[in-house]
């Protein structure tokens, strides 16, 4: 076992962990069995890896990441034009990541780095391909399949066997249903499901309720999904009525900048 220069208690570190040299592990951190870290990793504050985790490349962790067994994270990606250049992972802190999770870090063309925000549940099986954006508390469900260039924004849930089409967005406090093939842009708010044909089926009134949406809130973006999504109008002519209607808010103002940015179109 090699152990880096810095500080690190000895009772922490499983005998049979294998930590390069290079790699910068603060002190606080618990490495199981077998566990394999490699040169250019850095693991901050009171992180616990359990057994057989694997984490290789420019991969940089925030404070008080669980990793549980044979996660494989900050490999390199699944691209055929990748060809050995340097690129990055980043994970940001308090992350709960379950048994054979895969995250790749990015490639020079997408940007150059994968990032994971904080305080996200990653559900076992679930892939992280190369150059996704996570948001903070995000939930992807047991084997969600995130293709390149992914992003999902902040309190997004993104169900089981979920497999997501690259260069998709899936918009804030979105929820999509088990099972769901996503191959579009994923409205925020919303509620989309494959169970009659994939679409959205209006909001997410649930999730917002629990995250402390107040009525008013809830109530102006039902009427914009209304409006989106019951009316006679396309998506055209209903953004120019919703921005024509005084006092909008807030979230209805992410909506429809969401669409108005989109390039793959939006699952209505």
């Amino acid at each position: 076992m090699s152990i880096h220069s810095t500080t690190i208690q000895p009772t922490a570190i499983h005998s049979t962990a294998i930590i390069d040299p290079k790699s910068k592990i603060h002190s606080s951190c618990e490495v199981g069995p077998y566990c394999v870290i490699g040169a250019g990793v850095e693991i901050g504050e009171g992180c616990r890896l359990d057994s057989h985790v694997v984490i290789e490349g420019a991969t940089k962790i925030g404070a008080g990441n669980h990793f549980f067994p044979f996660t494989s994270i900050g490999l390199a990606p699944q691209d055929i034009s990748y060809a050995g250049e340097p690129t990055r992972l980043e994970i940001g802190e308090h992350n709960v990541i379950r048994e054979f999770v895969t995250i790749n870090r990015a490639t020079v063309k997408g940007g150059g780095c994968t990032r994971v925000g904080s305080h996200n549940l990653i559900m076992a099986y679930t892939h992280i391909a190369h150059d996704c954006r996570i948001g903070d508390h995000v939930i992807m469900a047991n084997a969600a399949t995130l293709g390149g260039h992914v992003t999902v924004e902040d309190w997004a849930t993104v169900g089981a066997l979920c497999p997501v089409h690259h260069f998709v967005r899936i918009g804030t406090h979105a929820f999509i249903g088990g099972g769901t093939t996503i191959t579009r842009d994923v409205l925020p708010f919303s509620k989309t499901s494959a169970e009659r044909g994939t679409r959205a089926y209006g909001l997410n009134a649930v999730g917002l309720e629990r995250r402390g949406f107040s009525k008013e809130r809830i109530r102006k973006i039902h009427h914009a999904y209304k409006v989106l999504l019951a009316s006679k109008l396309n998506t055209s002519q209903a953004l120019e009525k919703l921005k024509a209607e005084a006092n909008i808010g807030d979230d209805v103002a992410i909506l429809i900048q969401f669409i108005e940015a989109s390039e793959r179109g939006v699952i209505k």
